[in-house]
């Protein structure tokens, strides 16, 4: 039998912020970012590099909202990400 249909915790939920969007949740296209290091670079691209990048993508999104908060705006700008 699936865990998932027995488990009353979906495994989808166990990594929600508190705002009910998953944590994981990839935030690169992993296609152009492995073409773009092949093209540039020459080179392969582990699956573990998608998550990681996301996660600093996470962090850099964080901090310019962040930004945008301590100006008193509801937009995220570019100059937030300086």
């Amino acid at each position: 039998m699936n865990d998932f249909h027995t488990d009353p915790i979906r495994k989808d939920d166990r990594n929600m912020t508190e705002e009910g969007t998953p944590s994981g949740e990839v935030l690169v296209v992993a296609s152009k970012l492995k073409k773009y290091i092949k093209d540039k670079g020459g080179m392969n691209t582990s699956g573990a590099v998608i998550e990681k990048l996301s996660d600093k993508v996470r962090a850099l999104c964080d901090h310019a909202m962040a930004q945008a908060k301590a100006n008193n705006r509801k937009t995220v700008m570019d100059r937030d990400f300086d």
